[in-house]
């Protein structure tokens, strides 16, 4: 049987530009599998392809939404790509392993080196040099096609498009699709070379159909799992998306044998048109998917894959037919290249405006802008690196060997700066400061007790902010986002009888540094209860940067029951939490978590959180601003904006009698501006977080403002 030529999504390379030679894995002996019926061009599902980019662009330029839409290119994906092999193995009895993959790569990798060249660029040339690194490192990553599994290790906030986030994140769907070509090719060889070995080759879709549901089913399982647990990292795990990309599989092993009512077609095509359309607006995809929220954009694209099976285009229902539009498929065939270039673009954009979205006119210039390098990178970079069935002429030749040595050339520019700069990063990583004289740095104190500033650099500088990370955290001492345990350590005077509990989340974290100055010097012990983006909760359904964490409920949960039993003499938490528009709050969860405490009988301090540096709701970095040419007052933010008049849980903890609140901001923030250094030291080592050297000089003020309240020196 001939190869027959389908649509491809994209980074899929189409059947019909597969020659059917030379195989990796050779198939001798057995009957030939029985061939699949002829199937018809689906210029239909070029079309959906072409819907499914504009959505994933449109929601991402001026909704801040996932759209569904990367979900449908993942089950087409899993669709075609799993066709092509099977026809290979019926059309030639073999799998072409590295052939397959090589060509492939010869597909993805051209559009995806401009890309990442580009990118390099635009970060050496527009981003602070303290991003670099990040950039680097997200360079490899999304060359070498983990970047999925980079981000859920830093569990990168995918909603949100604003000048913060990687110009890169958007690769993680690629590096997914590229673990699933490797495997799904290993499977299906290794399923044939089995099936031959026994002399059953007639059982190879069957066995493989019964394989791919069968993991699909625990894939599934485990996103469902996984939804529920640990969000941030499910939404790139690619066990988690694996279910995705199989049902597309599945799809393309069974459906060639489906006989589907005419009926029947009209309403699969009109549902999957209208509910991949609806998608974006039904689901908040960023916080449920791939779960089984996920079954909607999946099942979507299934229906319309099936509704169009073994039919000619004019027999398809009319939904197909307008999918099928020369608009539609045109744009289908740039929805790889602008799949690639909006999401750069629209960081870039953003990040050189300062604001927090595109904004009507701004959102339709990042879609031209990327609309038009889109096109230039199909037409001149993947067009002329496509081999093609038929023979080329020597000056097509030439001019394909001139791009493919240009491409070459700028992948490995980029490859080997964004390489360079992390092995350098890797062998002199930024290091803790350690002990600053306090008469050449007094940090807080400049502001508590008017101490003098001498003429000092900046400690710990924008490289060294990074490190400036509180013992906890260095030490392993607070609970991930994925532990559910309790975690707890101890500091300062260890065989004192006095003691505090430090809990919370890294807001009550970094003030262990001072704590531990003043357990030193007036003998208690610190014992912490922390864990990350979770502030002590008794909500049903806490959330961090939107995203459920319910494991913040249960380990909340086990920490006060763990403090009632323990009973330290005081609880150290936060007492409030910035507002998304302006100033701060003490929101209600904090009430009825001090109730939970008033009622076993322990004594709180509440402390006032420190502020967040943002500006329109979108927060910077202190030594990324810095590092641009700011300075600590321009990088600062104003004290209105930054904080209430007065400090917000003053009122409410009146009616705790075990409740102190404590407010030290005025040793953060001067009368009119919360700037990002004081006293010589630089407060914050990212976006909201002290230093360890700042906290560190907070010890004296936080001492005087704990001594009438505790009684202990």
């Amino acid at each position: 049987m001939g190869s027959v030529i389908v649509a491809a999504p994209p980074g899929v390379v189409t059947a019909g530009s597969l020659p059917s030679s030379t195989a990796t894995t050779r198939v001798e002996t057995g009957s030939t599998p029985p061939l699949r019926p002829a199937a018809a061009y689906r210029l239909d599902l070029d079309g959906l392809r072409g819907l499914a980019i504009a959505l994933v662009v449109v929601f991402h330029v001026w909704f801040g939404r996932v759209s569904g839409g990367v979900d449908v290119f993942l089950v087409l994906s899993g669709f075609f790509f799993t066709g092509l092999l099977l026809r290979q193995v019926e059309s030639s009895r073999s799998v072409r392993v590295l052939f397959t993959m090589r060509r492939t790569l010869r597909r993805l990798l051209p559009a995806l080196a401009v890309v990442l060249a580009a990118v390099v660029a635009a970060t050496v040339a527009l981003r602070p040099f303290t991003q670099w690194s990040d950039i680097a490192d997200q360079t490899l990553a999304s060359a070498f096609y983990y970047q999925n599994w980079h981000l859920a290790l830093t569990w990168s906030d995918y909603l949100a498009a604003d000048p913060s986030v990687s110009p890169l994140q958007h690769l993680w769907s690629m590096a997914v699709q590229g673990q699933f070509y490797v495997a799904v090719v290993l499977l299906v060889a290794a399923l044939t070379w089995a099936c031959e070995r026994l002399g059953h080759s007639w059982a190879l879709r069957p066995v493989l159909a019964l394989t791919v549901a069968v993991l699909a089913v625990l894939s599934f399982v485990y996103a469902d799992n996984g939804s529920a647990a640990h969000q941030g990292w499910n939404y790139y795990d690619s066990f988690a998306r694996a279910w995705e990309l199989l049902a597309g599989a599945l799809l393309a092993i069974a459906v060639p044998w489906l006989s589907v009512p005419r009926v029947l077609r009209v309403v699969l095509a009109v549902a999957g048109l209208a509910i991949v359309g609806a998608c974006g607006f039904l689901v908040d995809g960023a916080n449920r998917f791939p779960g089984p929220a996920a079954l909607l954009p999946v099942g979507a694209a299934a229906a319309l894959i099936v509704a169009g099976n073994n039919l000619e285009l004019a027999s398809r229902p009319f939904a197909l037919r307008a999918l099928a539009s020369r608009p539609m498929v045109e744009l289908g065939a740039l929805s790889y290249s602008l799949y690639l270039w909006h999401w750069p673009i629209l960081i870039f954009f953003l990040f050189e405006s300062g604001a927090s979205t595109a904004g009507f006119v701004g959102g339709f210039g990042v879609i031209a802008v990327s609309s038009v390098l889109a096109y230039a990178t199909q037409h001149f970079v993947e067009e002329p690196l496509r081999l093609r069935s038929k023979q080329p002429s020597p000056m097509t030749m030439r001019y394909r060997r001139g791009v493919g040595v240009a491409v070459s050339t700028v992948g490995v520019i980029a490859i080997g700066l964004g390489m360079t700069w992390h092995v350098a990063m890797s062998a002199h990583p930024p290091q803790l400061v350690g002990y600053l004289n306090p008469a050449q740095y007094p940090g807080a104190e400049a502001l508590a007790s008017g101490a003098h500033v001498p003429q000092a650099p900046m400690r710990p500088s924008v490289f060294e902010a990074p490190a400036e990370l509180p013992y906890p955290t260095t030490d392993g001492c607070i609970a991930d986002w994925d532990t559910r345990e309790a975690i707890t350590c101890t500091y300062g005077d260890a065989a004192a009888e006095r003691t505090m509990a430090v809990v919370g989340s890294s807001h009550a974290e970094h003030w262990i540094p001072a704590l531990v100055e003043l357990a030193n010097e007036h003998h208690f012990r610190i014992q912490v209860y922390l864990k990350m983006g979770c502030p002590l909760t008794v909500a049903n359904d806490p959330s961090y940067k939107g995203e459920p964490i319910p494991d913040c409920h249960d380990w909340s949960r086990e920490v006060i029951d763990l403090l009632g039993e323990q009973r330290p003499d005081w609880v150290f938490t936060t007492g409030t939490r910035p507002r998304d528009d302006a100033g701060d709050e003490t929101p209600q969860d904090y009430l009825d978590v001090w109730t939970e405490l008033s009622d076993r009988g322990l004594n709180v301090i509440a402390i006032r959180d420190t502020p967040w540096l943002r500006r329109d709701q979108v927060r910077y970095r202190a030594a990324d601003c810095l590092a641009k040419g700011g300075d600590r007052i321009g990088c600062g933010m104003s004290r209105d904006y930054a904080l209430d008049p007065v400090n917000p849980a003053a009122a409410p903890a009146a009616s705790f009698p075990n409740v102190f609140p404590l407010d030290l901001t005025d040793a953060i923030c001067e009368t009119d501006v919360c700037p990002v250094a004081e006293g010589n030291i630089l407060i914050y080592h990212d976006e909201h977080h002290l230093t360890t050297s700042y906290s560190r000089s907070l010890a004296p003020e936080l001492g005087r403002q704990l001594h009438p309240i505790l009684g202990w020196w």
